[in-house]
């Protein structure tokens, strides 16, 4: 899912995200767009598909990982986060209860409960005490949920989020909880937030089995193209994740035959396609050496360009992994395809 934080994807139209990315699904905040453009105006809007005319499903993340990235300016307790804006330090509060009203308002297709996130080198103390909260949470969220509709004609869906760290037990813990609520999918966050690698996947190898098989799963935040393919491999559907387009915008592009940095000296004669192998017209029409002038000229169609592509990769790559899944070639491939992806060219 392409992140759109504040209801876009940072330099791409909507337009090219439809017809150029085949984007299903985008993602949205709702601490950030709680803030801005804030509740009175979307609710005037029709929600966010009327304000930002994106018409596709849209999930919204319930903020919980934002509240706890403001580690110096929140509080949590049982009652729900207190938390001072990043934008002004105005006091705000988000209860579970609270959390649902404001997606509401949104309008999301998918809706997020309220939970918060411990850092990866969390101490077993603290996941423990951390996941007692979300979870007394989670029930409240759908107690909410349950007690209240839709605003604008059509159902929105609620899912649970695991969490427990790196604790495996802890993780079980949690996913007994969610199941409780039969939900339409569910979610896994804490991860990819400084763990190693191998632990996260061992985290998914072990919920891998735990979560029913005929529910959507979605990993929270994650991640390289290389994550997405390993995710799958451990059971994952869904992903979101800024890198494409932050990356992007730093000039990192990802190809099939592996990463670039579009600013690299080495790129200024190269007259070939940014990727031979993409479907993008803009990736066929335009040069890497081009590109790589739009950057250090600081042109800002450089990100735009570097932006689509990364966002056009990520989905081209869901989609081939779904072909060679159905095709069962899909170990076969993955061998072969994430030496290629690693590697900076």
């Amino acid at each position: 899912m392409p992140v759109g934080t504040l209801g876009g994807v940072k330099a791409i139209l909507h337009e090219s995200l439809r017809t150029q990315t085949d984007a299903q699904i985008l993602l949205g905040n709702t601490y950030h767009l709680y803030l801005r453009p804030g509740l009175s105006t979307l609710r005037a809007a029709g929600g966010l598909h009327g304000f930002s005319t994106w018409s596709g499903p849209l999930l919204t993340d319930s903020g919980g990982f934002q509240v706890f990235s403001l580690s110096k300016q929140r509080k949590l307790s049982d009652f729900g986060a207190r938390f001072r804006s990043h934008i002004d330090g105005a006091p705000h509060v988000f209860t579970p209860e609270r959390i649902v009203d404001i997606q509401r308002v949104i309008g999301a297709d998918i809706m997020m409960v309220l939970d918060e996130c411990p850092p990866g080198d969390a101490t077993y103390r603290y996941a423990s005490q951390s996941l007692d909260l979300t979870l007394a949470w989670l029930h409240r969220c759908f107690k909410q949920y349950r007690r209240t509709v839709g605003l604008y004609g059509y159902d929105q869906a609620l899912f649970p989020i695991v969490q427990g760290a790196s604790y495996l037990d802890l993780r079980a813990k949690s996913v007994e909880a969610c199941l409780r609520h039969d939900a339409a999918g569910y979610a896994i966050g804490g991860l990819a937030v400084g763990e190693p690698t191998e632990v996260m996947y061992k985290v998914l190898e072990h919920l891998h089995p735990l979560l029913p098989a005929d529910k959507p799963r979605y990993l929270m935040g994650v991640g390289t193209p290389v994550n997405l393919i390993e995710g799958v491999v451990r059971g994952i559907d869904m992903f979101d994740c800024v890198m494409p387009t932050r990356n992007a915008r730093n000039g990192m592009l990802f190809t099939w035959d592996g990463i670039i940095n579009i600013r690299n000296w080495k790129w200024r004669n190269d007259f070939t396609p940014l990727d031979a192998q993409s479907t993008l017209e803009s990736d066929r029409s335009y040069t890497r050496a081009y590109l790589r002038h739009l950057f250090v000229s600081g042109e800002m169609l450089g990100a735009q360009i570097a932006s689509l592509h990364n966002i056009g990769f990520y989905l081209a790559l869901m989609q081939e992994i779904r072909s060679q899944i159905a095709a069962g070639t899909f170990a076969q491939w993955r061998k072969t395809i994430v030496p290629k992806l690693e590697q900076r060219l």
